[in-house]
């Protein structure tokens, strides 16, 4: 279950510090990693997700990036990996490494690791976590289009974007 995961803690300058339940955390409001794994397709759209209800933080939003919590003993890079195969089904795909930021609101602490990668197979959605998915462009998704957009991951997509990182 998602609740007894461990995670990694971390301080304000990114070192581990700890590791504790997923839940704790949470109630907490503890520092944690997290990846974001932003998917393209050769025409430079951006894969969004509709999460389910039953997620634990931004029930029901739309979601630009895979990915979740680094698990203890875990790196962003194995985490990374991991999140985008078990949530969208996608494999076999190279994932890029672009650079890790902070984010903060009223609920969530994290550092966040952003990783691209361009997949047009087949998706494969982990019923606990997505409901549904659609390329859009990324200006759709800033302006405001789908809304509404888990905060983190937005945050992420305008640094990628302010980065001038190739999308496709």
């Amino acid at each position: 279950m998602a609740d007894d995961e461990i995670v990694a803690i971390v301080d304000e300058h990114n070192n581990i510090v700890d590791e504790t339940p997923r839940h704790r955390m949470r109630h907490l409001r503890l520092i944690h990693r997290a990846t974001y794994i932003f998917v393209f397709n050769a025409e430079g759209l951006v894969y969004l997700q509709k999460r389910t209800t039953s997620k634990d933080m931004y029930p029901g939003f739309y979601d630009a990036a895979a990915g979740g919590v680094v698990l203890s003993g875990e790196s962003y890079e194995e985490s990374a990996l991991r999140e985008v195969a078990e949530e969208l089904g996608v494999t076999n795909t190279a994932l890029h490494a672009c650079f890790d930021f902070y984010y903060e609101d009223t609920d969530n602490r994290v550092w966040g690791s952003v990783f691209t990668c361009q997949y047009d197979g087949k998706f494969v959605h982990q019923p606990e976590e997505v409901d549904s998915g659609l390329f859009v462009s990324v200006h759709d998704l800033l302006i405001g289009k789908y809304y509404p957009v888990t905060p983190d991951t937005l945050e992420a997509l305008r640094r990628l974007v302010a980065h001038d990182i190739p999308v496709s």
